[in-house]
Order: C-alpha cells, then sequence, then structure tokens
C-alpha cells in the first residue's frame, strides 16, 4: 500500500468514526451504565433508578445501576473517571465529590478535569433539627441560647467532612456560636443519641428527617436551601431565619468521562432534560423533597465551581481533615 492510499484509508476511517458517534441515533446499541459512589437504598440510588427506568424506555436499552460505595463516595467516582468515554458510563457526582476536592489531600482523580458536566440533576435541603427538649424554637433563639451557654450545645454529624458536618461549622462561624460537634459512623447512630437528648442538633437530609418531624420525635428550626420546601412548608429558611446567604444543599448531578464525544454528550443531556421534566418524575423526586433541575451542562460546570469554593471554605475554617 502506497503512502498516500494508507492515508486516504486513515482519513476514510477517522471520518467514518466522525460520522457515527456525530449520529446520535447510532447511540445507545447496548445497555447504559449509571453509577455512584453510594449504596443501595441511598438518595442517590432512589433517584438514579427513577430516572434509569425512564431513559432505558426512551433509549430501548437497558440502564444498569452500579453501586461502588466506599471511602466517601470517592471509589466509585476514582472507577468512573477510568471507565471508556464512550457514553456508556454515566456517572451521578453529589455534594461528596465538592467537598472531597479539599478534604482528601491527595486523590486518585480530578473531579473537574476527569469528567464533563451533564446537568444538575436534583438539590436536596437539608434540615436543621432539634431535641425536643432544646428550649430554642427557632435559629434565633438558638443563637442567643449557644452565646449564652458556650460550649453546652452539641451536634451531631455521620462522619468529619460530611456535609451535615459542614453546615454545622458553617453555622457556628456565621453565628460566632461555639457548639461542639459529635462525629459518629454513619447518620444512624446520631440519630439514636439525638432521639435521647444525648445530641442536641443536627443538619441532616430532608429526605432522612422528614418523617421524624411529622412524628414530633424531632423539632425542625430550619432549612438550609434558598426557598421553604415542599415537604416542611411551614418550616423558614436560614435565610429567613437571619442568616442570609446561608446555603448548604445536598446534590445529584450527572456527568460523563472527559472525552465523551459531543454529539454524545448532547443526547444525554437531551433525554436526561427531557425525563427530569416528566410529571411522574417531579412528584416521585418531589415526594422525597428534592427540587429537580435539569440545567445546562455550562450551569452544571459553574455550580460544581462554586460548590467546591463553599464547602471549601467550611472545611478550612472547621480545620477538617480526611479520616
Amino acid at each position: 500500500m502506497t503512502v498516500k492510499k494508507l492515508i486516504f484509508s486513515i482519513v476514510a476511517a477517522s471520518a467514518a468514526f466522525t460520522a457515527l458517534a456525530a449520529d446520535p441515533v447510532q447511540w445507545p446499541t447496548k445497555p447504559v451504565k449509571i453509577t455512584f459512589g453510594f449504596p443501595a437504598a441511598s438518595a442517590t440510588d432512589v433517584v438514579a433508578r427513577a430516572v434509569g427506568q425512564k431513559l432505558s424506555e426512551k433509549w430501548g436499552q437497558s440502564v444498569v445501576i452500579e453501586n461502588r460505595p466506599g471511602a466517601g463516595g470517592n471509589l466509585g467516582t476514582e472507577a468512573a473517571a477510568r471507565a471508556p468515554n464512550d457514553g456508556y458510563t454515566i456517572f451521578f457526582g453529589t455534594v461528596a465529590n465538592a467537598i472531597s476536592t479539599t478534604l482528601y489531600s491527595k486523590l486518585n482523580y480530578d473531579y473537574l478535569k476527569d469528567f464533563t458536566p451533564i446537568t444538575l440533576v436534583a438539590t436536596t435541603p437539608l434540615v436543621l433539627v432539634a431535641n425536643p427538649s432544646l428550649p430554642a424554637k427557632n435559629v434565633k433563639e438558638l443563637t442567643d441560647y449557644a452565646k449564652a451557654n458556650p460550649d453546652k450545645l452539641n451536634f451531631g454529624s455521620g462522619g468529619v467532612g460530611t456535609s451535615n458536618h459542614l453546615a454545622g461549622e458553617m453555622f457556628k462561624a456565621e453565628t460566632r456560636t461555639q457548639l461542639i460537634h459529635v462525629a459518629y459512623k454513619g447518620t444512624p447512630a446520631a440519630y439514636t443519641d439525638l432521639f435521647s437528648g444525648q445530641v442536641s442538633l443536627m443538619w441532616d437530609n430532608i429526605v432522612a428527617v422528614t418523617n421524624h418531624v411529622k412524628s414530633g420525635r424531632l423539632k425542625p428550626l430550619a432549612v438550609t436551601s434558598a426557598k421553604r420546601s415542599a415537604s416542611l412548608p411551614d418550616v423558614p429558611t436560614m435565610a429567613e431565619s437571619g442568616l442570609p446567604g446561608f446555603e448548604a444543599v445536598s446534590w445529584i448531578g450527572a456527568l460523563v468521562p472527559v472525552g465523551t464525544p459531543q454529539p454524545i454528550v448532547d443526547k444525554i443531556h437531551t433525554d436526561l432534560v427531557a425525563v427530569l421534566r416528566m410529571p411522574e418524575i417531579k412528584e416521585k423526586l418531589g415526594a422525597l423533597g428534592a427540587e429537580v433541575v435539569g440545567n445546562t451542562p455550562e450551569q452544571f460546570a459553574a455550580w460544581n465551581r462554586s460548590e467546591i469554593a463553599k464547602w471549601a471554605k467550611a472545611i478550612k475554617e472547621s480545620g477538617a481533615r480526611a479520616e
């Protein structure tokens, strides 16, 4: 084969591949995987399964949910970052990724560089809840009580560097109060002590606390989202409670390994946003206290950068380090 023919063959093959990638009708031709670093029955898992079912119907291919928990979500993130960039692996990142970027001195992946953002799927507020015996009925009364009783109140979390730990640190910094952080190996143990009164406060995902609030086992003081939650409409926001700009939400967003062909990125975005607009999806996720988003890749990329900066500040102020 002459050099000219060889060059022609390479150019033709490249053009054929480009044409295939550019034609979204050709993708997907096999099952697609949604993967993340958390176990079954977690909030991320519930959202992924609801969305995955609708994507499967739209694509005519199975959408497989892969749980890869461990190391605060970092094991699953690393595996997703190393996956082929052919569109058949969709990664559901979370607020844990924004936190881990600063919390860990060394990671085997770069969240911003190793992934291409697709869309922010949904957000869920945290709720500041208290044991009913706590005298404070709102954030102002809590702040006044904490200032009058430094180091008397404590708050629980699922571990150092978790969002419910750092939300407490943000509160301490903004109110200039002294609260004692009690870290547990997961939130179930923290709830046990919160119910008994050994722990006074906790910030946790609205999905986890709503039933406890409605049963009266816990007293809600505020939600950490910019606006009130439909799940707990009578609970004010932190901003309404005298802390303007205080926002600390859990979130889930879709990404793919960097280098995924742009036409495939575009198709995933278009179809995923279409699924998020479905009334049944909005209703199902809304029942969990989640607010469906479905924004542009550029908006989600900006969200990631702002979240990393926000949590980095909380981590620095608290002195938290990965255990």
